[in-house]
């Protein structure tokens, strides 16, 4: 007798729940992914996507498509707001070492990358814009979801990937507030080409309280973020461009030319939260995914990249002969990998928050003594290495960004 496929329900139409979608239909199980937005977009900043992501996009079949506007890095810089270098990570060797880049790209056109290869899958698929999913119900055989609009919708499992005050995490662990990190961030985007800005540019610089990243994301085009403590809840009146150029007054260049070339409405305010790991994703045919389940902080640029490893381990396991214990295997590999990330991201926030001269003074001779030759090495390790699972055995060529 032939086994039924199974239909799954994501909650979310973000990069984690369309990577899921996408790695799920191309094992022939059904989905339906339902979005409180009207329209399925997903923008507001940059993301740096370690080579574990990048070959999970490749895993994915979507890599190529990114590249075509994605650059990739060669090196990324992490130092004082001096330009003080603690080190320089070489990871354009990645594409010899792995097959695949380390790259920055706009959030909006990887969704939108994502987002087109899962409409490309016309049958026993739906994405469903402005249907939030306000509560959920399992028994023995099934989950219904109550959208919103009053409809209801019957599957086999139901993926939480809305977010880390997402609607399923609070339904299955109960109504717990995100942790403050003591820290907010500005993100923006600038149209600036600048000597000092080539492409494939990244650097990280920590000050007094406050850091500044920048990168680029396509050709004339650089997001940047700044960080900088202070009480969560907080508002800009008006444009913030005149305080941020203060902060930052006196940093290295470009950062000043970075900021004059932002418009004001390209600028977000947000407080950063994440949460402590959990011990428990999920229940019977509920689990979670991406921020819903591991939100990490941007400190070790790992959000989106775990979100589309949950994708693919989601996918290996998930059967229907008996989706209960496949969701608990695909938790606890997933738990047993996104905790340390999580915590480590936390850490180095906290490093990151220093205000007190002596202690700024020990983290740049710790930074400078021990990241080029031991952090860079566990960093490898840790986020990249991990990701090898989904590489070819003997890949015929390193991918590239011109596929050459």
């Amino acid at each position: 007798m032939t086994q039924r496929p199974l239909t799954v329900l994501i909650s979310g139409g973000g990069i984690g729940g369309l990577a899921a979608a996408l790695a799920l239909r191309q094992r022939g199980i059904r989905v339906r992914v339902f979005e409180r937005a009207t329209e399925l977009r997903d923008g507001g900043a940059g993301l740096h996507i370690w080579t574990n992501g990048t070959i999970a996009l490749e895993r994915l079949g979507v890599l190529r498509e990114v590249l075509d506007t994605a650059p990739v890095q060669q090196v990324t810089h992490f130092g004082t707001w001096r330009g003080q270098l603690f080190g320089a990570w070489p990871v354009g060797e990645f594409v010899e070492k792995y097959g695949c880049p380390t790259i920055a790209v706009e959030r909006s056109v990887l969704h939108r990358v994502l987002s087109a290869a899962v409409s490309a899958f016309p049958d026993d698929t739906e994405i469903r814009t402005g249907a939030a999913v306000v509560g959920f119900e399992q028994d023995e055989t099934g989950v219904t979801v109550e959208l919103s609009d009053g409809d209801r919708v019957r599957g086999d499992v139901l993926i939480g990937a809305d977010g880390i005050n997402g609607t399923i995490r609070n339904g299955l662990l109960g109504m717990q507030r995100p942790r403050y990190t003591g820290y907010i961030a500005w993100r923006g985007k600038a149209e600036l080409r600048h000597p000092k800005i080539p492409p494939g540019t990244f650097y990280a610089l920590f000050g007094n309280g406050t850091r500044f990243t920048f990168y680029d994301v396509a050709p004339g085009v650089v997001h940047w973020m700044s960080v900088a403590n202070g009480a969560p809840g907080g508002q800009d009146d008006g444009d913030p461009r005149a305080m941020l150029a203060q902060r930052h007054h006196g940093w290295m260049s470009p950062i000043g030319e970075i900021l004059a070339a932002t418009p004001p409405e390209a600028i977000i305010r947000g407080d950063v939260l994440d949460r402590a790991p959990d011990k428990r994703w999920g229940t019977g045919r509920v689990t979670l995914l991406g921020d819903a389940a591991h939100p990490i902080t941007f400190n070790i640029g790992q959000g989106a990249c775990q979100a589309l490893e949950d994708a693919l381990v989601l996918a290996e396991e998930l059967d229907a002969t008996d989706p209960v214990t496949a969701l608990r295997r695909y938790e606890k590999q997933r738990r047993a990998r996104t905790a340390g990330l999580q915590k480590v991201a936390w850490r180095i926030g906290r490093l990151g928050a220093l205000e007190n001269p002596l202690l700024i003074r020990l983290r740049e001779l710790g930074m400078r003594a021990v990241w080029p030759w031991l952090v860079f090495r566990i960093a490898e390790r840790d986020q990249i290495a991990y990701a090898t699972r989904w590489r070819t055995p003997e890949p015929t060529r390193p991918l590239q960004k011109d596929g050459v």
